[in-house]
C-alpha cells in the first residue's frame, strides 16, 4: 500500500495542485481514466470546503491530503483541523449557513463511498474509487 501525502496552507491557490496530484497519482494506481474527473472534482470541491473551514475559523494548521493506493481501492483523505467548537457559525462571520452543506452535497453525488465526520480535533472526509482490473495486473 503506497501512500502521497500533501501538507498546505489554507490558502486557495493550493486547491489545484492537490487536484492536479490526485489525478496523477489516482491514474497510476489505476483508477479507470472515466472516473478522473470525478476524483479531480471531489478532492476540488474536499479541499475548498477545508480551507474555508480554516479561514471562517482563522485556524493556521494545515490540511492535509492523503492519497493511498490499496490493493483493490484508491483512497483519498481530506483533513482540516478545523474542530467543531472553532468554526464560526454564518451569524458571527456573515458567510452562507448553506454553503458548506451544499459543498457536502456536490461531494455526495460526486462520490459513491464517501464517509464525513468531524470532532473536536478537526474534520475528515474519506473518499474512495475502485482501481480498474486491467491496471492490477499490470
Amino acid at each position: 500500500m503506497a501512500t502521497v501525502e500533501l501538507r498546505f496552507s489554507a490558502l486557495p491557490e493550493h486547491v489545484r495542485t492537490a487536484r492536479l496530484v490526485a489525478a496523477a497519482v489516482a491514474r497510476r494506481a489505476g483508477v479507470d481514466e472515466s472516473v478522473l474527473d470525478e476524483v479531480r472534482l471531489a478532492v476540488g470541491e474536499a479541499c475548498s470546503r477545508a480551507v474555508g473551514l480554516h479561514r471562517r475559523g482563522d485556524i493556521k494548521g494545515a490540511v492535509r491530503v492523503a492519497l493511498i493506493d490499496q490493493e483493490k481501492r484508491f483512497l483519498i483523505e481530506v483533513e482540516d483541523e478545523a474542530g467543531l467548537d472553532t468554526v464560526p457559525t454564518a451569524a458571527e462571520d456573515g458567510t452562507d449557513p448553506d454553503e458548506d452543506t451544499l459543498g457536502l452535497a456536490v461531494l455526495t453525488g460526486l462520490v459513491e463511498d464517501l464517509e464525513v465526520s468531524s470532532g473536536a480535533g478537526g474534520g475528515l472526509i474519506r473518499m474512495s474509487w475502485p482501481v480498474s482490473v486491467d491496471a492490477l495486473a499490470l
